[in-house]
């Protein structure tokens, strides 16, 4: 399984962005899928996430401005982001787990995980 994360960069605040996963020998469709992101300095923090029956799922400190979505048929998940903040300079990465009935924000339970974007965002 591999996952691959892009579309990181630097972004002005205020700006939209959106992330992809690109999974390899991995399905979304069916599975459960997690954003998770990493400040500098601090712990990885779930954003947002796809549980295997296909639900939404998005932290609360990100609620109104983050949305997930899926492309079976590219076997890519986006993680679209509004309004960027400063904050929200990390290191997003996606997971995904096939051992799920629908969803978990616990981090310690996701086995397949990319190797991480990095976002930048320039006040």
């Amino acid at each position: 399984v591999q996952l691959v994360e892009s579309g990181g960069g630097l972004v002005q605040t205020g700006e939209s962005l959106t992330l992809s996963c690109t999974a390899s020998e991995f399905a979304f469709d069916g599975n459960a899928m997690i954003w998770v992101r990493q400040a500098p300095g601090k712990q990885r923090e779930a954003v947002a996430g796809i549980g295997s029956d296909g639900s939404s799922h998005v932290a609360t400190s990100m609620k109104g401005r983050v949305t997930t979505s899926s492309d079976n048929a590219k076997n890519t998940a986006y993680l679209h982001i509004e309004h960027v903040k400063p904050e929200d300079t990390a290191v997003y990465y996606c997971a995904g787990e096939t051992v799920m009935l629908g969803f978990s924000g616990f981090l310690g339970v996701w086995t397949y995980w990319g190797q991480g974007t990095q976002v930048t965002v320039s006040s």
